[in-house]
């Protein structure tokens, strides 16, 4: 081989790096902006935290007046629902409670809906539901 094509093969692999190089700081560069973007919306969605003490965020007497809500469970009294983002502030063991009290209340609605379902087929209910009804 000639010794120029030495000097040919170099700048080739040279080119050929400093384009690849140049792809990768092109991807970086989109990726990061567009991290920040995301990063800048989510700062703009939770910089306001709801607390329970604003006037604006309790129920108004246009509330009160209007009929049933429509995700109320059938014929219980639905308690109020927390502002969304105050599990963060709340205490552990508030949300502990709060979990355990709400997985009850789901495995009691499924029973009942359960036992009212075999009812409504004329099938047998299970010993579980019969003694703790």
């Amino acid at each position: 081989m000639p010794w120029w094509s030495w000097i040919l093969i170099w700048i080739a692999l040279v080119a050929i790096s400093l384009l690849f190089y140049g792809v990768l700081g092109v991807r970086l560069y989109r990726q990061a902006t567009t991290a920040l973007r995301e990063l800048g919306e989510a700062a703009d969605r939770f910089s306001h935290v709801p607390s329970l003490a604003d006037p604006g965020s309790g129920p108004t007497a246009a509330d009160a007046d209007a009929p049933d809500a429509p995700d109320a469970p059938d014929g219980a009294d639905a308690a109020p629902r927390p502002e969304p983002g105050s599990a963060v502030f709340a205490s552990p063991a508030r949300m502990r409670h709060d979990y355990h009290a709400s997985k009850f209340s789901r495995q009691n609605a499924r029973r009942l809906r359960r036992i009212q379902r075999k009812k409504d087929l004329g099938q047998p209910q299970a010993l579980r539901d019969i003694e703790t009804r």
